[in-house]
C-alpha cells in the first residue's frame, strides 16, 4: 500500500506500480528520461507512460552488428545498451558555453543560464552507473570543476536497472562493473517474469528514493524475490559475449608502444571515432567561436571531438598523431593504462558498444588479448 515502508530497504511493484513510479517522479518536476524504440535502435528519450518502453524488444549485438528482435515474452528492459550514453545530457554533444554582445563600451559577456530541467534517469545498468561516476572524476574533481556539468547533476535522481539481458559484446563483468548495480543510485529495479507473474524487484539507494517509494503502491519483498532476482544476475554474468583479461594490462598497453599489433588494426580502422562517441566514459571536446557577420555578437560552442580525429592533436606546424595507428594506440592505451595515471580507475566499463558500433568490427578485448598472447608469460622470483 501507499505510505508503507519497504522491507529491509526492498520492496515490489508491478506494471501499474511503475506507471506510478513515473507519475510520482513527474509529480516532483523531474523530466524522466528512459529507452525507447526510434530508429530501429533503443535510445534514450523522454518518458511518461509505461507504454512507451520497448515492451518486448531485444537487440542482438556483435562486432560491426545491432539489430532488435522481437522477444517472446513482455519484457520491458528486455535488451542490453543502445548507442545513446546517458552522458549525452550531463555533457551534451554541442553546447553553447557564452555569448558576446558589443556595447557602446566595449562588448559584454552573457553567461548561459542553467539547465531548467531536473531528471530522472529510468533504466541506468550498472555499466553505465560506473561510467557516471567516472564522469563525475574527471568533470568534478580537482580544482576547477566543469560548472555546465555540475548543474545538470545536481538534482538528478537515477532508477537504476539490475542488468538481466547482456548483449554479444558485454564484458563488465571484466571490468567489475556489473551486471549488479550495488550503490549510485536511488532505486533500483530488477524485472522478473515468471508464468502469470510480471514484477520488479525494487531496492532503495537514498533517502529521496525511499520517499518516492512510500508514495507508490508496493508491498514487501520475500526471500523467494531475492532469490530470483539473484538467479538472473548470475545467469546474465554467466553469459557474458566478450572477456578481458584485466590482470598487468597497465603495464602490458604502456610498456609495448611499438607492438606490431598496433600497425595491423590500423589497417582495419577507419579513424570514424564511433568508438569514442558511443562510448560513456570519452570526454573529449573541442570549441568554435562564431562572429554574427554585423559583428555584433559572438559565442563560443563545445562540441565533442575525439582522439581519433587528425586535428585533435594539431599543434603548430602539424598533427601529432598523423598515423590511424598512433590515434587507435592513442584511444585503448588512454582507455585500459593511462587513465589509472589520470583518474585513479580504467576509462573503460565493458559496456560493449565501442565493438558494437565499430563498422569494421574491431574489438578491444581481441587487441589487448593478441598483445598479450604475442608476449612471453612474466617470470615470477
Amino acid at each position: 500500500m501507499p505510505g508503507q515502508a519497504p522491507t529491509a530497504g526492498e520492496a515490489i511493484i508491478d506494471r501499474e506500480g511503475l506507471q506510478a513510479l513515473l507519475d510520482a517522479l513527474s509529480a516532483r518536476g523531474f523530466s524522466v528520461i528512459g529507452p525507447r524504440v526510434r530508429d530501429e535502435a533503443i535510445v534514450y528519450e523522454a518518458v511518461r507512460e509505461v507504454a512507451d518502453l520497448p515492451e518486448g524488444w531485444t537487440d542482438r549485438q556483435d562486432g560491426g552488428h545491432y539489430r532488435l528482435e522481437r522477444r517472446k515474452d513482455r519484457a520491458l528492459f528486455g535488451y542490453a545498451v543502445g548507442p545513446h550514453s546517458w552522458k549525452r545530457f550531463l555533457f551534451p554533444p554541442q553546447q553553447r558555453l557564452w555569448r558576446a554582445q558589443r556595447t557602446g563600451a566595449g562588448f559584454a559577456i552573457l553567461e548561459e543560464a542553467p539547465p531548467s530541467d531536473r531528471w530522472a534517469f529510468l533504466g541506468v545498468r550498472a555499466c553505465e552507473l560506473r561510467a557516471l561516476a567516472i564522469q563525475d572524476r574527471v568533470f568534478l574533481g580537482g580544482s576547477h570543476p566543469d560548472r555546465s556539468y555540475a548543474e545538470r547533476r545536481r538534482g538528478l535522481f537515477i532508477v537504476a536497472l539490475q542488468c538481466g539481458e547482456p548483449s554479444g559484446t558485454c564484458f563488465c563483468v571484466s571490468m567489475e562493473a556489473g551486471p549488479k548495480a550495488a550503490s549510485g543510485f536511488d532505486l533500483a529495479l530488477t524485472e522478473l517474469l515468471s508464468p502469470g507473474s510480471h514484477r520488479f524487484l525494487v531496492e532503495v539507494g537514498s533517502p529521496a528514493g525511499e520517499e518516492i517509494l512510500g508514495a507508490i503502491p508496493h508491498r514487501p519483498a520475500g526471500a523467494a524475490d531475492r532469490r530470483e532476482a539473484d538467479a538472473l544476475l548470475a545467469s546474465t554474468a554467466s553469459r557474458m559475449g566478450r572477456s578481458l583479461d584485466t590482470r598487468g594490462i597497465r603495464e602490458l598497453l604502456q610498456d609495448h608502444p611499438e607492438h606490431p599489433r598496433w600497425q595491423e588494426v590500423a589497417a582495419r580502422c577507419l579513424a570514424c571515432a564511433n568508438c569514442t562517441l558511443v562510448c560513456p566514459t570519452c570526454f573529449c571536446s573541442t570549441v568554435e567561436d562564431h562572429t554574427t557577420l554585423t559583428g555584433e555578437g559572438a559565442e563560443r560552442t563545445r562540441l565533442w571531438d575525439s582522439c581519433f580525429t587528425l586535428d585533435f592533436s594539431y599543434l603548430h606546424g602539424g598533427s601529432v598523431r598523423k598515423e590511424i595507428r598512433s590515434r587507435y594506440r592513442q584511444w585503448m592505451t588512454h582507455k585500459l593504462s593511462t587513465w589509472f595515471d589520470q583518474f585513479g580507475s580504467s576509462g573503460c566499463v565493458g559496456c560493449g558498444r565501442c565493438i558494437t558500433w565499430c563498422p569494421v568490427g574491431i574489438d578491444l578485448t581481441e587487441e589487448a588479448r593478441a598483445i598479450r598472447a604475442s608476449l612471453p608469460e612474466p617470470t615470477h622470483a
